[in-house]
Formats: C-alpha cells, structure tokens, sequence
C-alpha cells in the first residue's frame, strides 16, 4: 500500500516562523517561500490571517502574500481561524485555507477558551463562505497522539472530532501530533480512525519529532497509504511545549527518506538545502534538519581550499 509518490506540504513559512521570537522581515518570508518552490515544493502553507495581538509574527500576511510571485502548478494556503481571517485569506487569493480543532477539551479550553463543539461551530460560516468562493478548506486536529494538560489521547476522542468536521463539511483531514510523544503503532490507529470517514487522498500527517519519532511515524502512516504530511523546511518551529525541543519534522529529512525508498515526492533536496541554508543563516543558527546539516558538512569538505 506504500505509495509511489508522496505530496509534502511545507509549512515553514507559516507554522515554523510564526514561533520565532524577533520578526522576520516579509521580504525574508517572500523570498523564502521563492526558494521553495523553485526547489520544487508544490503545496506551500504561507501565512496566517490572525489577529497580529496574538500572532504577531503573521501581521505582514496580505503583504507576503501580494509578495510572491507565484509559480504555475504551486498552491497557497493559510491559516484562517474565524470569518475576518477568511476575508483576509481570500482577498489575497489564497488556494486553501485551514482550520484547526483540538483532540481534548483540555487543550482547547487552555488554547482557545472554548469548548471542541464551540470551536467547530465558529467554523460553520467559515467553511461556508470558503467553499462559496470556491476554496478548499482542510481542517487539522490538534494533540491528536498526546495532549499536554490531558496526557493519553484515546483513537476514539480524536474521531468524534474527525466526524464532527466531515460532519460541518470540511474537505481535508489532518492528524497532528502537536508535542510529538504519538508512536508509530499510536499513529496507525488514529490513522484509520480518519480514514473510516475521510478517503486516503484527504487524509495527512502532522508530526512533530519532539521525541524522535516524526520519520518512524511517517513510514507508519504511508504502510496505510496516506500520501501527504506537512513538513518544514530546516525544522523551523519548535515545541512550545518542551522547551529547547524541536517541533515540525523537517522536510529535508522526510525527502531523503522518501528518495531512499524509491518514492517520488517532486522535491530537488539540493535546492531545498539550499533554502534551509537561506532561512537558518537569516536566523541565525543551524538548520535543526539532520540531513541538511550533513549535507551542508559534505559541501565544505568538498569545496577546494
């Protein structure tokens, strides 16, 4: 059931910078999600429409969005958690935009203040009025392997809100293992939980590899036939949970595995590293990705005196 070929959604523009502490100039943020595509990236999350009180790192996101020059074949996506961020999201002609619910109450209330239920019934009109402009709208669930305040998530808690979001007609299903303690046997199960309700082309993985087990829990996932997963470039986004830990599984990584098992994900990790270099040079610091740091080490050993 392995696929051949594998769609990556890169979500450093958005998910990874959006936890960076000082801001990153919307030319760096523009110029970032250029290299991506050029790398061949195809399906890049690039911004978010929240408040900038709350997020302030997304405060540029119509202007990042009015920034890139968009490539044929490539779609953006965005966060929009209520209505005004949908007008936000659809004025700059996002392709998708994405919505999130948690596995727990606990998480949800200490989050979002509200209840799972209140939270996807905010999210009634904006699927309403994004499928009315004729966007796609994925909807992601949050601590689905693990739950910071909760601990254990049950297969059973992270499907009653798998049904209640086909239920209010989101399109797209993602699984995310928001503190990275889910396990591959764990992934499986919540796997073919969503699959009972979504088909396999609107199923995707979001890991973390706070504890290591984002690639373990990938292959688990594609032995199901799930062929999507959001990655990020250099790893960018760490887990506000554990401090100093990582958080989304880098996207470097995940190709090298993929091109090692003979799947096609469309990616040129060259040129990827190359954008990992880019952004983490910005930042200041090495790309947390395992494989572009060795890479990059290959590159200086090779390079004449």
């Amino acid at each position: 059931m392995i696929p051949a070929r594998v769609t990556l959604v890169e979500v450093g523009p958005r998910d990874g910078l959006q936890n960076e502490a000082r801001p990153v100039p919307t030319a760096h943020k523009i110029e970032l999600v250029h290299r991506l595509q050029a790398a061949g990236c195809t399906e890049i999350e690039a911004a978010s429409f929240v408040s900038p009180k709350w997020v302030p790192q997304m405060a540029d996101a119509a202007a990042v969005m009015a920034g890139i020059v968009r490539a044929p074949g490539v779609r953006y996506a965005a966060l929009t958690p209520n209505l005004k961020g949908l007008e936000g999201a659809l004025a700059a002609g996002v392709d998708e935009v994405v919505v999130f619910a948690a596995a727990t109450e606990a998480f949800s209330r200490r989050n979002i203040n509200c209840s799972i239920d209140e939270s996807l019934e905010r999210f009634v009109p904006v699927v309403q009025a994004a499928h009315a402009a004729g966007v796609k709208v994925r909807g992601a669930i949050s601590c689905a392997l693990g739950c910071p305040y909760q601990g254990a998530v049950s297969a059973g808690e992270v499907e009653r809100v798998v049904v209640a979001m086909k239920g209010i007609g989101i399109d797209h299903c993602g699984i995310a293992d928001t503190i990275g303690t889910g396990t591959p046997r764990a992934a499986q199960a919540v796997m073919e939980r969503a699959l009972a309700h979504y088909p396999p082309a609107e199923v995707s993985g979001h890991f973390h590899d706070t504890y290591g087990q984002a690639l373990a829990n990938i292959l688990a996932c594609l032995e199901l036939g799930i062929a999507r997963f959001d990655t990020s470039v250099a790893g960018l986004g760490g887990c506000p949970y554990a401090k100093g830990a990582s958080g989304n599984v880098a996207t470097e990584d995940v190709v090298f595995m993929l091109h090692g098992m003979g799947i096609d994900s469309g990616i040129d990790l060259d040129a990827l590293v190359d954008a990992a270099a880019f952004i983490s040079g910005l930042l200041g610091r090495a790309p947390v990705a395992r494989v572009s740091r060795a890479l990059l080490a290959k590159r200086e050993v090779a390079e004449p005196a």
